[in-house]
């Protein structure tokens, strides 16, 4: 998959494509569905599948508070690849891009840049200056233009829409079955296993930690999980935490910490994909670190037990 960053530009598509147009957070069943029609039309037409969406997300860029997103933007641009897209357009969402008409934004980046005979979008599309632009609007220049705009019918599971919100307000509830049929998979988070101070060796449970940087995730507290080690599947049994570490107080930012049971290697540098099988607690602050030791215990049973192994005996 072929990847550029700005509006202007050659034609990154000569032979014509087709495009789905969209922020993509989570890549959901309902974009799954899209992407998978971009593809099918593409090859009908014999030209590029192609994809357009924004980083930063156009409601983090609006939002005065930290806004949770469902994947990272290399979990994103993965998913792209694996769903056939050809050739991905993510804008640089700034002030100039906010400023720019509709018409503009069809002319420069639909047309010029990417020859476009098909755009595919949802229904409530809106995109362009003040949000000016409407699936109305692409039909209406597409007549004049030479493309077709098309909309997607939104996918329902369970008599409800499939969206990121919902997958978000699953997620932040803890729950993780819930939101799987939705997502199509289960929820992971992919990162790459940074250095720590090392507190949990001396707690006795060693921890490989990811730092999330200015990502906000949807979920945060104590969970049993699966890890997945470099391009393996999420199958090591662990129990994480992922939060500020309110007793000892030492991280501002979000840190994903992830004990792997009866593990015995070195982590560092490799990349890491946690699944988050069920939410154990909540982050609380301890009296200390004796306090603290004794419930990371049992949350390392009770996450044995739920995964499926043996829970092991509880110190009195």
């Amino acid at each position: 998959m072929r990847l550029s960053r700005d509006v202007a530009g050659p034609c990154l598509a000569p032979h014509g494509s087709v495009v789905a147009v969209g922020a993509f957070d989570g890549l959901h069943r309902g974009h799954q569905t899209l992407l998978a029609k971009v593809r099918e039309r593409a090859q009908a037409l014999d030209c590029t599948p192609a994809v357009v969406s924004f980083e930063p997300l156009p409601r983090t860029f609006f939002s005065p508070e930290p806004v949770p997103r469902l994947s990272s933007v290399r979990e994103k641009l993965k998913g792209f690849a694996a769903a056939g897209m050809a050739q991905t357009l993510l804008l640089r969402f700034n002030r100039a891009l906010t400023a720019m008409p509709a018409e503009d934004f069809v002319r420069r980046v639909l047309c010029d840049r990417l020859a476009t005979r098909e755009v595919w979008v949802g229904g409530d599309f809106r995109f362009g200056h003040k949000r000016g632009g409407d699936v109305a609007l692409l039909e209406r220049m597409g007549r004049e233009l030479g493309f077709a705009a098309c909309t997607m019918p939104a996918v329902q599971l369970h008599g409800a829409r499939v969206s990121a919100s919902r997958v978000r307000a699953l997620l932040a509830a803890g729950e993780f079955a819930g939101a799987e049929p939705l997502l199509g998979r289960p929820f992971v988070i992919d990162g790459k296993v940074e250095y720590g101070n090392q507190l949990g060796r001396t707690l006795g449970y060693p921890t490989a930690n990811i730092h999330l940087q200015q990502r906000v995730s949807p979920v945060q507290g104590i969970f049993a999980v699966r890890v997945g080690l470099g391009e393996g599947e999420c199958s090591w049994p662990g129990v994480a935490s992922l939060g500020v570490r309110p007793t000892v107080n030492q991280v501002s930012q979000p840190l994903l910490e992830v004990h792997l049971f009866d593990f015995d290697g070195d982590l560092y540098g490799q990349r890491m994909a946690v699944e988050f099988v069920a939410k154990l607690r909540d982050e609380q602050k301890f009296d200390g670190l004796e306090p603290l030791k004794a419930q990371m215990h049992l949350d390392a049973c009770r996450a044995r037990e739920l995964l499926g192994m043996n829970p092991r005996l509880i110190a009195t």
